[in-house]
């Protein structure tokens, strides 16, 4: 491992991959991915004060606001002071961004650019196991069974938010947030995108940016 510490997020959309590319980068490059998915579902079960908090909002179907996701996030960050991580779904606000700053300083941000065509089509067919968070796709990565979960046999869910005629509005609203957080990290020369339809297809040129920062575990073609 390289002698510095390597801090990272990946940016993205809604259905834009964000999850493969940063389990792929994980194994290849051995950093922790952490969730921002995760750690909510795990402080909800957890009996903690911000879990209670976010269950509230969720049960009424609202947004977990930025304070309350924002405590959850820097409380496990500040347990990996001396780990290489990847942030997946934090910060998603410039408010979010602007907390983070306060613990850390980032040394790279990959945002992904999948066109909104190719998004909405990826989230009219998603459908997910709610107590573990797996995702799938009915098109290009379905479950072993129709309608359940490949580990636990238990039922899949098509979130709210997946139906087709809330896609527009949700892709929308992740634009506006994360339009200020880009420019932020852009500002700072950080900053990476990467365009495209097809996780393989832009895999080679994030595993080429990592590597030149990091020394890979796996070669690109093992991930």
């Amino acid at each position: 491992m390289a002698s510095k510490l390597l801090r990272a997020v990946v940016l993205g959309p809604p259905g834009s991959g964000k999850g493969t590319v940063c389990e792929r980068i994980a194994r290849s490059f051995g950093l922790q991915h952490l969730s921002s998915g995760q750690f909510l579902r795990e402080s909800l079960g957890g009996g903690g004060e911000a879990g209670a908090v976010a269950q509230q909002y969720l049960q009424r179907g609202l947004l977990v606001p930025d304070h309350v996701i924002t405590r959850v996030m820097l409380a496990e960050l500040e347990k990996r002071r001396e780990q290489h991580w990847l942030l997946d779904g934090f910060p998603r606000t410039l408010g979010q961004a602007r907390a983070l700053d306060g613990i850390c300083q980032l040394d790279l941000v990959i945002s992904l650019n999948i066109p909104f065509e190719t998004l909405k089509d990826r989230l009219s067919a998603r459908w997910v196991h709610p107590a573990s968070g797996r995702v799938y796709n009915m098109d290009f990565n379905p479950p072993q069974s129709q309608g359940v979960d490949d580990l636990t046999g238990e039922p899949l869910v098509q979130r709210e938010d997946d139906r087709p005629e809330a896609v527009a509005a949700r892709l929308r609203k992740y634009k506006d947030a994360a339009k200020p957080v880009i420019e932020l990290y852009k500002s700072r020369g950080i900053l990476h995108s990467f365009s495209g339809t097809e996780t393989n297809k832009i895999w080679p040129y994030v595993y080429s940016l990592l590597s030149s920062r990091i020394p890979p575990l796996l070669s690109e073609e093992e991930h």
